[in-house]
């Protein structure tokens, strides 16, 4: 089965830094909208941020912007997310996902989304 790979994940302290990986080649269309979201337990998953390929436009949710940034290099079908500044209520699993472009417009939730990957998991301590 087609699937995302992502890698990165970790323990850190509270206010430390990661960055998450993900590799979108299984993912055959080039005008895609590819997102980071994660999820806790007993929670529903939460867009993070997007980045659609074509316009190389961003959000974030707003409990990130300032911290995260969500970057991609095209060539090698890949998507980032730079983490700084980690706080303990970022704790999670963390799931790459991508869609086609227009998806990057529309309301940032998990169902739009077409692809995922595995996980990783994200640890802040206090």
């Amino acid at each position: 089965q087609d699937q995302l790979v992502e890698s990165g994940g970790g323990s850190v302290q509270n206010g430390g830094s990661l960055t998450l990986s993900c590799d979108t080649t299984s993912y055959k269309n080039n005008y895609r909208c590819m997102a980071w979201f994660r999820q806790t337990p007993g929670k529903d998953r939460e867009g993070v941020a997007r980045i659609e390929t074509y316009k190389q436009e961003s959000d974030y949710a707003d409990s990130v912007k300032g911290r995260f940034t969500i970057s991609q290099d095209i060539a090698k079908n890949m998507v980032y997310l730079q983490m700084n500044r980690l706080r303990p209520e970022d704790t999670a699993t963390y799931y790459c996902a991508v869609a086609q472009w227009f998806t990057c417009s529309a309301l940032f939730v998990p169902k739009w989304f077409q692809m995922w990957g595995q996980g990783t998991q994200v640890t802040v301590s206090s």
